[in-house]
């Protein structure tokens, strides 16, 4: 029965040191956007750190110095 007489004072400590915390918590915004991190890593802007030779969204080094064909339709004719 003694030890009783002891833990329930700390247990009720414990206790109102958690309802102060989470109290705390949410008025600093802790609980206010809880899904948008998740996405926000989705769309993180790296691009600086991809190397230009695997990037998708600008021509590689094959298509950007790829040989021009002459169309003989576009050149003038020559008498």
């Amino acid at each position: 029965m003694e030890i009783v007489m002891l833990l329930v004072p700390i247990m009720l400590v414990l206790v109102a040191m958690g309802v102060f915390l989470f109290s705390w918590a949410v008025k600093n915004g802790q609980y206010d956007d809880l899904e948008g991190p998740a996405h926000r890593i989705l769309y993180d802007d790296d691009k600086d750190m991809i190397p230009e030779e695997a990037r998708t969204d600008t021509p590689g080094p094959t298509e950007a110095q790829a040989p021009e064909q002459d169309d003989p339709e576009d050149t003038p004719e020559r008498s």
